[in-house]
């Protein structure tokens, strides 16, 4: 008499009774992959029901409810928001490298003259600033959680809705640098402002829209956060400086 072997789950080795595994949920037979599966794929992304463009949608115009249900309610429609702002980074960052739109702007808010690590830093973070809002997310959240402390939000749930809203920001950004490198004309420090107020309007709706202190709070705190980023950046390079 020969037995059968059971047929088990490649992620989790549970035996297998159907079409997915009832352990983990993973397919018992994975679809080949074809010209189908990657339109279905990008479909996926870019859709309005789920996907990059969904959320950017929703961030636009509900971005306090959307990113409120995400971290309450349900986490399946929005895209994570770590992958949101890498994209939106990312977005910002090749659009900068192959239009070169934020190279005035760049050198005009750089101010530190002659050669320190100081003025290095500081021109990194300018001219890759996709990358160091990313790292200012960190700041800004800190002070989002001191100015909306008694709201109930720990700080990694404050650094979810920064990680969207900057996100956002820098594809506001980039849609302005675009423009300004299509028209010739200083666009860029325009989508900036628009990317700021932005920001202040999506922290405020986040917590309470009702009340209007909260707007004051919500720019308050992207600017202080922005700031003190700022100054961390000057303080290590004084202390590289210092030490060379």
């Amino acid at each position: 008499m020969t037995m059968t072997q059971t047929a088990k789950c490649k992620r989790c080795n549970h035996e297998l009774s159907g079409e997915f595994c009832s352990a983990c949920g993973h397919p018992s037979k994975l679809k080949r992959i074809d010209g189908r599966y990657l339109l279905s794929e990008m479909s996926s992304v870019l859709n309005f029901d789920k996907g990059i463009l969904y959320t950017i949608r929703e961030l636009f115009l509900r971005p306090g409810d959307s990113i409120r249900r995400y971290i309450k309610e349900d986490r399946s429609r929005l895209v994570k928001p770590v992958i949101f702002l890498i994209v939106c980074s990312l977005a910002y960052t090749i659009g900068q490298q192959f239009l070169n739109f934020e190279k005035d702007y760049a050198q005009a808010n750089v101010q530190v003259s002659g050669e320190s690590a100081v003025r290095d830093i500081l021109v990194w973070m300018q001219k890759n600033y996709g990358y160091a809002n990313i790292i200012m997310a960190f700041f800004i959240a800190f002070w989002v959680q001191v100015l909306f402390r008694r709201r109930g939000y720990n700080y990694f749930e404050v650094l979810i809705l920064l990680f969207y809203v900057i996100g956002l920001g820098m594809l506001i950004m980039a849609v302005f640098g675009v423009v300004e490198s299509l028209v010739g004309f200083g666009m860029l420090s325009i989508g900036g402002l628009i990317a700021y107020a932005y920001a202040g309007w999506a922290i405020a709706r986040f917590y309470d829209k009702r009340k209007k202190i909260n707007y004051l709070k919500g720019f308050l705190a992207y600017t202080i956060g922005t700031v003190t980023a700022f100054a961390a950046a000057i303080l290590i390079g004084m202390l590289i400086d210092a030490m060379t």
